[in-house]
């Protein structure tokens, strides 16, 4: 059987999530908040669900480059394995140093830093956006002559090691210090501090941020998280909220050069007001407000059902068809919304539900079209229909509390 190996790194990273969580319990060390660790691990969900849908395109992308424009016909070697790490590492601090200075691309990794925990969880803070991004980036590896598979053997290489990086409870690590980019200089990165602000861009290698003047060493206390914090546990909000806000900040200036000058302007320089205004204008405040907490444990069974269906999609990647891969994206999808809509307490979860439900039942008709089923989806559509606001009522009851 033909499985995609890859799904397994889901329970690995979780397996090293709670492994850091027991021992941040054991040594007493409160680096855990569910709501934030919960929004940090669905990011990370939804970018490994969609890309089931793009690695491979990825992969064309390196390919067609190198078998059309290739400089050199590079061979995989000991020597040009070890300049492609050090290539590969290289484009990212650069890549990772526009996203910092730059708004348009900011706008994408700004999710990664908008957790304000710094865990293993806010290391799976990584959206399919900064993935295209940076693989563009990442283009001139087979136009200067690596083939496609080993670039994609490095990239998953380069991708794991990062995740490690995110946490507190290792120290300073010595020699290794001087090479590599260890938890401490990370933990610098994710910092709010006005001191520690656009340093350590570095992925693997600290080296290129001590070459170009972006080092710095971990002495003072550390705030993590956005100089303005988000305060939002929303997947789409948390994705899209700068973009929306340099949209608007975009069309209040004149002329396409202004507007231009903005999207490629600096996130320093960019107008701090913009984001109350925009979340006044899109976040609705109508929630429950309730003291009960009994929605954390929908929120967890709900992802922890989430998890192992993502799991055994990808797990089966080749045996099942591209209608149910679609399906189970979509309800999956809805279900990230809806949690991170019942962290926020917002009513309108309940029209989720109904979203997902629509998944289910098309799903179930088109493996299984009989009369008898349509019969059946029919009549319970209709009666939810029926008794739409005593359902509703005994859903938000049932989530919230009274």
């Amino acid at each position: 059987m033909n499985l995609n190996y890859m799904a397994l790194a889901v329970p690995i990273f979780l397996f090293f999530i709670g492994l850091e969580y027991v021992f941040s319990k054991i040594l007493n060390r409160r680096i855990f908040n569910f709501n934030s660790s919960v929004a940090n691990m669905n990011v990370g969900v939804a970018e490994r669900l969609i890309d089931l849908f793009t690695a491979g395109s990825f992969y064309f992308f390196y390919d067609y480059l190198h078998q059309h424009f290739a400089v050199f016909d590079i061979k995989p070697t000991v020597l040009m394995w070890v300049a492609l790490i050090l290539s590969t590492d290289f484009i990212w601090y650069w890549y990772h140093r526009c996203g910092h200075k730059i708004n348009f691309f900011w706008g994408f990794h700004v999710v990664h830093h908008t957790s304000e925990e710094f865990n293993y969880t806010a290391g799976s803070r990584i959206t399919v956006f900064q993935a295209v991004i940076r693989t563009l980036f990442w283009a001139i590896l087979p136009i200067i002559g690596f083939p496609a598979p080993m670039i994609t053997t490095m990239l998953i290489v380069h991708g794991l090691y990062p995740f490690f990086t995110h946490t507190q409870l290792i120290g300073k690590l010595g020699i290794l210090e001087y090479i590599l980019v260890t938890p401490s200089h990370h933990r610098v990165h994710h910092a709010s501090n006005e001191e520690y602000l656009d340093k350590n861009f570095g992925d693997m290698f600290i080296i290129w941020d001590k070459l170009f003047g972006t080092f710095a060493l971990e002495e003072q206390e550390l705030v993590y998280g956005l100089t303005k914090p988000l305060d939002s546990f929303s997947l789409l909000w948390q994705h899209f909220h700068y973009h929306v806000e340099l949209w608007y900040a975009a069309k209040q200036k004149k002329g396409l050069l202004n507007k231009l000058k903005l999207y490629f302007g600096s996130p320093s320089d960019f107008d701090p007001g913009m984001r109350s205004f925009v979340e006044k204008k899109f976040l609705s405040k109508n929630k429950v407000r309730v003291r009960s907490q009994k929605f954390r444990l929908y929120v967890l069974l709900q992802f922890s059902v989430m998890v192992t269906i993502l799991f055994f999609l990808l797990l089966f990647e080749h045996q099942t068809d591209l209608f149910l891969q679609t399906m189970t994206a979509c309800f999956i999808i809805c279900t990230l919304i809806n949690c991170g809509a019942i962290l926020e307490q917002r009513r309108w979860v309940f029209y989720l539900e109904f979203a997902r439900g629509f998944f289910v039942i098309l799903t179930t008709f088109y493996y299984f079209p009989h009369p008898t089923t349509l019969v059946f989806m029919t009549a319970l559509t209709l009666a939810s229909l029926a008794y739409f606001s005593t359902l509703q009522k005994q859903y938000l009851k049932s989530i919230y509390g009274r």
